[in-house]
């Protein structure tokens, strides 16, 4: 991630979602290929997809020329990423005519938000199906290579795949994404992920740790406990039970992951301003294998454009939460989501983000002009009345702001040592590693004669550093 940490993230993540065969490779009467836009948990329902195919005897591809059955899983965030996924459609349906059985598919919050309209209107796909409805990925294969046009888009009250376990796509085989939740109920008014993933539910906590103990047996280092608001996890085991009596929650959760083994590293994505508690800061300072970062969007600096994103807290008290994380967690990494430009943002209100910038000092930020969403509140509401120029000037003068925050974040660093779990080689040369601290940081060093290999973990003293990157040698 270390690419996008510090300029505008323009255009959407996206990647090949590979699992290699294993075993016999002749188990495998069909090929699928899929790729993966948006955010992580999207790359984490691709696992999920790609066990659910592999239990149907489709093998996974690098190569979509070859593929039986191609997919893509996609993100609606932002009117660029869907621009990217229609795009690619349209790559995918030329090779198609020239091999007529391939079946092309649309997964995920794209596919819940626009529906039938892929099949009837743009033709570019036979099968469409939404994130609650990936158990039925197989029923619909078989529809459409009948010739059927196959849609599923029902959204849940309480589907979460807790008993599917991922095929790890293209993993390097010490990080890895763990879903505990799936969807959302905050209901802020410029997104469109409670239409496209539905109400919020949380999966089981036994199944979760059992997730984690397995990956950490196979030899994964790293798990990223996942969920559109992990703070507001929330698993009850029974409804008979008196209210709370069994019930765990996400600083409990916590604390049940990191008791695997203490060479377990434990992070987490996304908190809720509103919902992380003081238990969960406390859990978090209480373990050492619990890594000290917190993806905490604050989106505006203004209160009266919180109040119209329905964030449900102040400008104030966003600042005191971040006072308060750094009072319990002092060396607590820190990074956010900045939107420019919303309804009716002036010049005051975008001074206000700019000043709440100043005094949190983000690490890192992900930072985006205001882009209206169908179907949002927003835009049922709200007029997009900031002009383009004016939302991308402002975005220029909170990236600049924010890249000098990250230059001084990273430049402090320098002199200091962390613990390091190595992810791999360096993406500029196979003769340095490259890992991430316990604060998010990624950190490159030279290999030296030790015998050093991915999961382990070392210590490196930081000796120079750039806006997105730490360099060190091994102490």
């Amino acid at each position: 991630m270390a690419e996008v940490l510090h300029k505008v993230v323009e255009e959407t993540r996206q990647g090949e979602a590979y699992a290699p065969f294993e075993g016999d490779p002749n188990v495998f009467h069909k090929k699928f290929y899929i790729e993966s836009y948006g955010c992580q948990m999207n790359f984490s329902d691709s696992e999920i997809v790609a066990s659910i195919l592999q239990e149907e005897g489709y093998g996974a591809t690098r190569n979509f020329e070859e593929a039986d059955l191609v997919l893509l899983n996609t993100c609606s965030i932002r009117e660029k990423a869907e621009q990217t996924v229609r795009n690619r459609l349209h790559a995918f349906r030329k090779i198609k005519d020239s091999k007529p059985g391939m079946l092309i598919g649309v997964l995920g919050c794209m596919a819940e938000r626009l529906k039938a309209k892929f099949l009837e209107e743009e033709k570019l796909v036979d099968i469409v199906v939404g994130p609650d409805a990936y158990r039925s990925l197989p029923g619909l294969v078989t529809e459409a290579e009948g010739g059927q046009k196959s849609v599923n888009v029902l959204l849940s009250r309480d589907e979460t795949y807790a008993d599917i376990s991922p095929v790890r796509l293209d993993s390097n085989g010490v990080t890895a994404f763990v879903s505990i939740m799936r969807g959302c109920n905050n209901m802020c008014t410029f997104c469109v992920v409670p239409f496209t993933r539905g109400r919020e539910r949380s999966r089981d906590a036994e199944s979760i740790v059992n997730e984690c103990k397995d990956l950490f047996d196979r030899g994964f280092r790293e798990v990223t406990l996942l969920g559109q608001n992990v703070d507001s996890y929330y698993y009850s085991p029974s409804p008979a039970l008196p209210q709370g009596e069994g019930a765990v929650t996400f600083a409990d959760l916590l604390e049940r992951v990191a008791l695997i083994s203490p060479l377990l590293r434990i992070r987490f994505s996304t908190s809720h301003p509103k919902d992380i508690t003081d238990d969960v800061l406390y859990t978090m300072a209480k373990y050492h294998n619990i890594c000290k970062y917190i993806h905490l969007p604050v989106q505006s600096g203004n209160t009266r454009i919180l109040q119209l994103m329905n964030r449900t807290y102040t400008r104030e008290w966003y600042l005191n939460k971040v006072k308060r994380i750094r009072e319990i967690m002092p060396d607590c990494g820190l990074s956010t989501d900045v939107i420019s430009g919303f309804c009716t943002e002036t010049e005051e209100d975008h001074n206000d983000t700019l000043s709440v910038m100043e005094n949190s000092r983000f690490d890192m930020a992900y930072m985006f002009s205001y882009s209206e969403r169908p179907g949002t509140l927003a835009a049922r509401r709200y007029e997009d009345d900031v002009p383009e120029d004016v939302k991308k000037r402002r975005l220029v003068e909170i990236i600049n702001l924010q890249n000098s925050h990250s230059r001084e974040s990273y430049k402090n660093d320098i002199g200091k040592t962390f613990e390091v779990l190595i992810e791999g080689d360096s993406k500029k040369s196979d003769k340095d590693w490259s890992g991430r601290n316990t604060q998010n940081k990624m950190v490159v060093f030279p290999k030296n004669s030790m015998p050093l290999k991915k999961g382990d973990y070392i210590h490196v003293n930081i000796t120079s550093a750039t806006s997105a990157t730490l360099l060190g040698v091994i102490v």
